[in-house]
């Protein structure tokens, strides 16, 4: 369900695309240092976003760094890392333990019951520093599962599930920004759960799967109604984003909001059309 909060390119500065990459980069190191190659494999576009939005409104200086890796063994790559991107890093593997938890419970995956192993001691000790995200987070996937048991096509209860465990993520701490933060993190988590679900359906109809939007697809108006659900739930997210007093990376952080999170969906829209233009069906 991750992965939609990323930049345009075609859209960003060289200069904002490098420093992004830096952000990116440096949250993939602080979580191969402290949780090792498991904690690295969770990495996550929408947390670097995290980072960048965290920084940029509490003005946190970053440090500059140049390490190798794994992808990179050749030459070194610039990293920025600061304390936002410990906080991060903890939130991306609390995230993923509870996600292969519930996969697990819910479908007996057996990958996701080896890889929660690995990476449950970590997860403990992140849940015991993080206790109010921790439990947002138990929370929202419970609620979430229920929602799958009952079949529902409440779009705006099984969204607003992800949407108050996303807000919960973005307060960083709790003080004068906390509103705004919980208001345009709601939002952003009901238009990623959304949009995975718009992604998700030709396949989870063709296996006869779970997914709210169930109820309203085959409808005249399906594709309009889908556009117009998509672009209320964020453009409220970025209303609140721009009450916010964030000056440094704005252009990146704009560019994400406005641009980046639509990647997605003109894709599927180009497929979609190139299917219609080789006359394949819809399902």
């Amino acid at each position: 369900m991750f992965g939609y909060v990323t930049i345009y390119e075609p859209e960003l500065k060289v200069k904002d695309l490098k420093k992004y990459r830096a952000y990116y980069c440096g949250l993939c190191r602080t979580l191969k240092e402290k949780y090792g190659s498991m904690g690295q494999m969770t990495l996550t576009y929408d947390m670097t976003f995290a980072v960048i939005l965290l920084s940029s409104l509490y003005e946190s200086a970053a440090g500059t760094e140049r390490h190798r890796c794994k992808v990179h063994p050749v030459k070194k790559q610039t990293m920025l890392r600061n304390e936002i991107t410990d906080y991060a890093a903890a939130m991306n593997v609390l995230l993923a333990y509870h996600h292969m938890e519930d996969d697990w419970q819910d479908d007996r995956k057996v990958t996701s019951l080896m890889t929660k192993s690995l990476i449950r001691g970590k997860a403990k000790q992140i849940a015991a520093a993080y206790p109010r995200q921790s439990r947002a987070i138990r929370t929202a996937l419970a609620e979430l599962s229920a929602c799958e048991k009952e079949k529902s096509t409440d779009i705006d209860r099984t969204a607003g599930c992800f949407g108050r465990l996303m807000e919960e993520l973005f307060v960083y701490r709790e003080d004068i920004w906390e509103r705004g933060l919980r208001r345009m993190g709601f939002f952003l988590g009901k238009f990623i759960y959304i949009m995975d679900a718009y992604e998700d359906l030709p396949e989870d109809m063709k296996k006869d799967r779970y997914n709210p939007l169930r109820g309203i697809y085959g409808a005249e108006d399906y594709e309009e109604r889908m556009k117009q659900i998509l672009c209320m739930m964020i453009a409220e997210s970025t209303a609140e984003f721009e009450r916010l007093p964030c000056l440094l990376d704005v252009d990146i952080l704009r560019n994400i909001l406005y641009d980046g999170v639509w990647n997605r969906y003109n894709k599927i829209q180009m497929k979609k059309s190139e299917d219609q233009n080789n006359g394949e069906k819809p399902i």
